[in-house]
């Protein structure tokens, strides 16, 4: 029998070890059947956000008004930057090293001869996690997708999907019909079905009326309006005025915060939370990498923008933050990206390309992304207003980035959660 190990570093190398050997099997037979082995439920309310991009803002906005609201609440989000731990959060703490050695004790004691990937394994242990804890409601970030996503084999009490749009083609389909049915999947029969994106797919909506969900519509069911001072939010039966914008920067924050605040209104009943509760969290709400602005100079950006989508969004959060002279990036993605789609969006705001290759087999390389990047090369352009170089790695490319660039100057690292990763350990390391 094989001993099992007593570190957290140890245990997460012995599932990186064994998902090398596990292909991603889109089921959720094998999920479902250890769930059912751990007896694995939730007796409080469960929250579940899916969506392209904006699932970990709504999270964490959701975290901080219930934790301000005088809540205990569990969070499963993902990826980690530092730490796994980051992962599983119990009243707006990481999980500690001995609490999920426990929980991954608990799935390999029960899963048997059924092969589980990493993300399986360590979702059931999470979740297992959250429920043997004293919460007042879970909140659970999907991965990938939705219907066929090892999160879903959980029943939900409200459902949230942000925005659809195309990522992971290979897994969900190429286009916003086929990929909004997959994240519908999450929409259970009888319970409150949001959607925060300004035009769902038709294959969303027929698909929560054909199991019987309580859809929400931004724009028909909630809705915002705002100043540049404050801003309110309109839902069913609740109207929720002069509220301070979200501390978390953006242009598509507002449609976060409003369907965050339309799974509180759904749930107002079972968790209500107040007005200075609801105002206090959005102005303290905290997330690593979504359009975060370092403090300092030069301007420092971190974005995990790495689909279309998000880079359309962070061109726009850009352009609005006003004068820079030069702009550096401290790029690198993944090979199985749209890369011709996120470069067109961000090169106009661009300068400077400090590409780097990412520790992962998928990243793209970074001599092929050079020579995408010079196209891109404005006429006339001299050598010291556009460049592009590469890097072995995104600490290197953040190191050049950081010598050459002026106190009027704006570095921006975007890409992947890789590349916003490995800056972060750079910094973190430097400061030590």
């Amino acid at each position: 029998m094989q001993t099992l190990p007593t570190t957290l570093p140890d245990w997460l190398a012995l599932l990186e070890s064994r998902h090398a050997e596990t292909h991603i099997d889109m089921g959720l037979d094998r999920v479902r059947a250890v769930k059912e082995r751990m007896q694995l439920a939730f007796s409080c309310p469960v929250i579940m956000v899916a969506g392209t991009n904006g699932k970990g803002s709504t999270c964490a906005m959701l975290e901080s008004m219930l934790l301000h609201g005088g809540y205990r609440v569990g969070l499963y989000i993902k990826p980690h930057f530092l730490d796994f731990n980051e992962r599983a959060r119990l009243n707006g703490e990481m999980a500690s090293d001995a609490a999920l050695i426990a929980a991954f004790n608990e799935v390999e004691a029960q899963r048997g001869d059924i092969d589980l990937t990493y993300f399986e394994f360590t979702t059931l242990a999470i979740m297992r996690l959250l429920s043997t804890s004293e919460i007042d409601v879970a909140i659970l970030e999907v991965g990938l997708g939705g219907r066929l996503d090892a999160v879903n084999v959980i029943d939900a009490d409200v459902s949230i999907v942000t925005s659809i749009d195309i990522d992971h083609k290979d897994y969900l389909g190429d286009t916003r019909e086929q990929i909004g049915f997959e994240k519908a999947g999450i929409f259970r029969p009888g319970k409150p079905a949001i959607c925060s994106d300004p035009q769902p797919p038709q294959s969303l909506i027929d698909h929560a009326e054909q199991i019987g969900a309580d859809l929400w519509l931004i724009g028909r069911d909630f809705n915002y309006q705002g100043d540049k001072q404050q801003w309110a939010y309109g839902g069913r039966s609740q109207r929720r005025n002069s509220l301070a914008y979200p501390a978390l920067r953006g242009a598509n924050q507002l449609l976060n915060a409003s369907a965050a605040l339309a799974a509180l209104e759904a749930l107002r009943l079972q968790l209500p939370v107040g007005a200075q509760e609801v105002r206090t969290g959005l102005a303290l709400v905290e997330l690593p990498g979504r359009f975060q602005v370092l403090a300092g100079r030069p301007t420092t950006v971190l974005d995990v923008a790495h689909n279309p989508h998000a880079a359309a969004t962070l061109a726009q959060n850009l352009a609005n933050m006003g004068y820079h002279r030069f702009t550096y990036a401290v790029f690198g993605i993944m090979q199985d990206k749209d890369i011709e789609a996120v470069v067109s969006h961000m090169a106009p705001y661009i300068d400077h390309w400090c590409v780097a290759a990412l520790p992962s087999p998928r990243s793209a390389d970074v001599g092929e992304l050079a020579a995408l990047l010079a196209a891109k090369k404005p006429d006339g352009a001299k050598p010291d207003e556009f460049s592009v170089t590469t890097f072995a790695d995104p600490a290197a490319a953040f190191a050049d980035a950081t010598s050459r660039a002026g106190q009027d100057d704006r570095i921006v690292v975007f890409g992947s959660f890789y590349t916003v990763a490995g800056v972060m350990a750079a910094r973190k390391n430097s400061l030590h």
